[in-house]
């Protein structure tokens, strides 16, 4: 078994997210050929120290950047080489700079939306109105969306954790017309002889046909049928996030809205807009799925905190048109 192919097994063995496994796979392959193809198990501590080090000192990657590297790397001798390497040392750490998150105006969301239509308008007013990330929304299953109680279950999340949030009511019919449309393709892929999406490999070995039944589809069905090589066979997968990323993108340049703004800041203004009418912040820690609600409190530093303070400038101004 290539290395490729142990990385691949154990991140299907630990339930690692398609994408998860994907980045791991990248940073490993960039270790190893920083030390000209070396294979692993004859490179120590010492050799992860001077890559993450490189990281920072000469690729100038954010912090987040080199935490995703040496969770990678930890990850293969951890879990894939079973080999401990104890204390990586003094590794030259990148820069953390204190960003603010984008949040956009409720007439920016709505300039942006007026500019957007079908599945993209559908996931984006998700985005805004429930919390939800680009994959949490796309990753969507029919029975995740309880339209009476006005819910909806995220599975899986970051950090492989479930939560619960909102249904906005603004969405329902959309949502219920939506359902419509999945069980149109669905009932068509049956008739043709397939209609099965993916699922979790322990829900699978557990219940194989479970991937037929109709509360498994996606919400935001792939518009094609793609061959899965776990499966074998041809499976109907979610949309691409890219899809949506790239229809918010598009109606952000044809709208007014000058920011640098991607889908995830919906996400932003959602917790902004719910701090900014009231809402408790731990609320809104459990709506987002943060960890801490240190991560939240983010959020307090961008929120509206009431009527515009005045500069002193213009104070000054002032005094100086009533003298003059």
């Amino acid at each position: 078994m290539t290395l490729h192919e142990r990385v691949v097994s154990t991140c299907r063995a630990r339930h690692l997210a398609r994408r998860t496994a994907k980045n791991y796979w990248n940073w490993i392959k960039r270790y190893i050929r920083f030390h000209d193809l070396e294979h692993p198990s004859k490179l120590g501590a010492e050799h992860v120290n001077a890559f993450l080090t490189y990281l920072a000192t000469h690729r100038d990657v954010a912090a987040s950047t080199q935490d995703q590297a040496k969770n990678a790397i930890v990850f293969l001798y951890r879990d894939v080489l079973d080999i401990r390497l104890g204390d990586f040392g003094d590794i030259v750490a990148a820069k953390r700079p204190k960003r603010l998150p984008v949040v956009l105006t409720q007439n920016e969301i709505l300039a942006i939306f007026s500019l957007m239509n079908g599945v993209p308008l559908i996931a984006c007013q998700l985005l805004y109105g429930a919390g939800l990330r680009v994959d949490e929304v796309v990753s969507l299953r029919v029975k995740d969306l309880d339209t009476r109680q006005r819910t909806l279950h995220i599975r899986r999340a970051k950090g492989a954790k479930d939560r619960v949030s909102i249904i906005p009511q603004s969405t329902l019919a959309e949502l219920e017309g939506q359902i419509d449309v999945v069980r149109t393709i669905h009932r068509r892929d049956l008739r043709d002889g397939f209609g099965e999406v993916p699922l979790p490999s322990a829900l699978k070995k557990k219940y194989p046909n479970m991937g037929l039944e109709f509360g498994w589809q996606f919400v935001f069905p792939s518009a094609r049928r793609a061959f899965n090589s776990d499966l074998a066979r041809e499976v109907r997968h979610h949309v691409a996030p890219s899809t949506i990323q790239r229809s918010f993108r598009e109606a952000v340049k044809q709208s007014p809205v000058t920011k640098h703004a991607t889908p995830h800041a919906l996400r932003h203004s959602f917790a902004t807009h719910l701090l900014e009418s009231g809402c408790d912040i731990r609320r809104v820690q459990e709506l987002l799925g943060h960890s801490n609600v240190k991560t939240t409190m983010t959020y307090l530093h961008v929120m509206n905190q009431g009527p515009v303070i005045e500069s002193p400038l213009d104070r000054t101004l002032a005094r100086i048109g009533e003298t003059g």
